[in-house]
């Protein structure tokens, strides 16, 4: 009985012609990839935004779990094929997947440790760890089931079902694509939704929520087919055997390095003593493979950066698309939805057009032609994120202050920047632009409005930004220098807003569902964050008469202070002073590296499968898969390396450096596909199947000739 297959198989009903219970697995594999790629989408802004990690760690720490999710499939299949089998595996390791979404969850309740309600977690460290937990939980489940369910659905079918069996697997692949575009369109729009109990923050519990409760419908609709199923037995996993044998071919070939013992053709051929010459054939086939897949990290490590670098990259665009505003993690449904319209035109009519051509397209040029085109969309990427820096405000470095003059008054007036630094105009009610000087340097500020004059001492820390309000009085001249306390462009595309009453009564303002509080005259408010490509009704109560207008569309990442020189019931005069200017560089930018990314997966992600598997013998198909996702898993090390060790400081300057890598492998796969030679695993198994079976003619001569011999005598 140890050369059959055993299974398991209850009452299977069918429709169409097919297993009832494959569409249990679909739907499953459906909400499981909403699941993962809906918690992914938004990971990398829970880190920079909620977690408060800067852009480095957090690209490392999402790069980190990936690698997790693409090496723990190896582990799955070990425990699916050599102990639980794959239903039970997949079920264990589900109830691990939900709970760790469901702990992602909780850990991005802000109101769970803000006891002040001041809008900010109070024990950080407590949503670290609880994010860490949900994490590693979420990286065993998703990765350990990776390898289980596609062939789980396969075993469901029977060996005349070759036809039904082919189509589950694009059904199978469809619901893949459309659990994850959906999850990367929708996860983000709620996280963009504000949310909370004491304060209104991002909503991230419910951007994890959705995916946990996704996770755990995938589960129960999974269990629901049990009844149904085929479950075939664990027979023990090729993949240890593979070890097995390569550790024993190396160990022997040590003990026995002496020239006394003759050379022999192959390094593996020293596991002869011990393992069956198919196996070692297989082996070997599968090794001159796997050798290839070398250089095949480094495409990975550039095309997973669409959900962390470029997604970063998004923060600091215009997603203002007319009537539509994308938020920066909904660019990563371009993706899948390339993927959708590329890979049937690419095997309709760009394959069909090259052959016409009569140019020979193998399966490893298509892969080099893969990542040539992933170097080419690193490159476009940093075209764009040249134009993105030049439109970035320049802040003040640590011995540095800058000052931005605004004039409320209706006289003209003049500063200068003693001792004798700069002497600067302002006209009535302008502005200036932020002035940059050194702090050690700056005394005093000297003004002169009208028929005044007045000196201001300043003692500035350095570092910041300051904004000097002056207006020429019956008085004398009204000055104050504000500490803006902003240093950085505003995150997730949003805007802040700060408002200073030019009016001589005491004004309460609300924003929006913002209250600024009462602002005496000429007084101002501090910065409030408001959602961008927005407008906003501003109401003001002025002697408890109101008044309101509308704000100007505040676009993305922008800083306004605004001006209220007049407001009654009748008229309202408000002007924009931009502290920082609003993005200006379209998101639509991006969708040329995603399509040359997304091309360059094509011909590189489906070719290199295919190719894999025409080169692997039939039974060691699961040994190439886990390479395939180690590949995956050793590109996303290979960012935390480049990440870690790089000391460059500009972003466009780490694209060029991750295109010249992957342009220096491509070169070196070149050469190695070059020299490979393609083989034929069917034509190898069936010399072997003959081989074996003169053998046993042979040995059953052998069995038989003692016997003639004994009947003779």
């Amino acid at each position: 009985l140890s050369g059959l297959t055993l299974s398991v198989s209850c009452f299977q009903p069918s429709c169409f012609g097919y297993p009832l219970s494959i569409f249990f697995i679909v739907v499953n594999e459906f909400c499981e990839r909403f699941s993962y790629y809906g918690m992914r989408a938004v990971l990398v802004l829970y880190f920079k935004y909620f977690l408060q990690w800067d852009d480095n760690l957090s690209t490392v720490i999402y790069h980190t779990f990936v690698a997790l999710c693409y090496l723990t499939p190896i582990l799955g299949a070990l425990i699916a094929d050599s102990w639980l089998g794959k239903f039970k595996t997949i079920v264990s390791l589900s109830i691990i997947y939900t709970i760790g979404q469901a702990v992602m969850s909780v850990s991005s309740i802000n109101d769970l440790t803000d006891h002040n309600r001041d809008g900010f977690p109070d024990n950080i460290s407590l949503h670290v760890a609880l994010s860490v937990i949900g994490l590693i939980l979420i990286a065993l489940g998703t990765g350990g089931i990776k390898p289980c369910v596609a062939a789980f659905g396969g075993d469901q079918f029977e060996d005349d079902q070759e036809k039904q069996r082919s189509r589950f697997f694009s059904i199978f692949y469809l619901a893949i694509n459309c659990g994850s575009l959906l999850s990367t369109i929708i996860t983000p729009i709620l996280r963009g939704q504000e949310c909370g109990i004491h304060s209104k923050q991002r909503c991230y519990p419910l951007a994890f929520g959705v995916p946990a409760a996704l996770m755990a419908i995938s589960l129960i609709v999974f269990v629901i087919g049990s009844r149904m199923y085929k479950k075939v037995q664990p027979q023990g996993n090729v993949m240890i055997r593979v070890f097995k044998c390569i550790g024993f071919a190396i160990k022997n070939r040590f003990w026995h390095r002496s020239p006394e013992y003759p050379k022999r053709e192959h390094w593996l051929d020293w596991a002869i003593e011990k393992y069956d010459k198919r196996l070692i054939v297989q082996t070997k086939m599968v090794l001159k493979v796997l050798f290839l897949y070398i250089p095949l990290p480094m495409f990975w490590a550039l095309f997973d950066q669409q959900g962390s670098r470029w997604t970063l990259q998004a923060t600091t665009m215009d997603g203002n698309f007319g009537a539509i505003q994308i938020q920066p993690d909904q660019m990563q449904t371009v993706n899948p939805i390339l993927i959708i319209i590329m890979v049937p035109i690419v095997d309709a009519v760009i394959y069909p057009l090259i052959k016409k051509c009569k140019i020979n397209f193998t399966p490893l040029r298509k892969i080099t032609v893969g990542m040539f085109l992933a170097a080419l969309a690193f490159v476009a990427a940093a075209l764009v994120q040249v134009q993105i820096d030049k439109t970035l405000p320049v802040f003040p470095a640590g011995g540095q202050s800058q000052i931005k003059i605004i004039n409320l008054g209706a006289d003209a007036a003049s500063v200068t920047f003693e001792p004798q630094l700069k002497t600067v105009n302002v006209t009535s009610k302008e502005w200036t632009d932020y002035i940059t000087f050194e702090t050690s340097q700056l005394r005093s500020l000297s003004i002169t409005s009208g028929n005044n004059r007045k000196t201001q001492t300043t003692n500035l820390p350095g570092g910041n930004r300051h904004t000097l309000e002056i207006k020429n009085t019956l008085s004398g001249i009204f000055s104050e220098l504000i500490l803006d306390n902003v240093t950085s462009k505003p995150e997730e595309g949003n805007n802040l807003i700060r408002f200073i009453n030019n009016l001589p009564d005491t004004i309460n303002v609300t924003m929006g569902d913002t209250y600024f509080g009462a602002l005496t005259s000429l007084s101002d408010s501090d910065y409030k964050t408001f959602s961008g490509g927005r407008t906003y009704n501003v109401a003001v109560m002025r002697n408890s008469v109101p008044c309101s207008f509308t704000s100007k569309p505040l676009g993305f990442g922008s800083a306004y202070t605004i001006v209220i020189n007049e407001c009654s019931e009748q008229t309202s005069d408000v002007v924009y002073s931009e502290d920082i200017p609003p993005n200006t560089v379209h998101m639509a930018w991006q969708i040329p590296q995603y399509f040359i990314l997304t091309c360059g997966e094509v011909v590189f992600s489906v070719t290199g499968l295919e190719f894999s598997y025409s080169q692997a013998p039939s039974n060691m198909k699961a040994v190439l898969q886990a390479g395939w996702q180690f590949a995956v898993a050793v590109g996303n090390i290979i960012v935390l390396i480049v990440a870690g060790a790089s000391k460059l400081s500009e972003q466009w300057a780490e694209y060029v450096l991750f295109a010249a890598l992957l342009l220096v492998v491509c070169i070196i796969f070149a050469v190695m596909a070059y020299f490979y030679t393609y083989i034929d695993p069917n034509e190898i198994e069936a010399q072997l199947d003959e081989e074996e079976k003169k053998q046993a003619n042979k040995d059953e001569i052998l069995h038989h000739k003692p016997v003639e011999a004994d009947s003779r005598m």
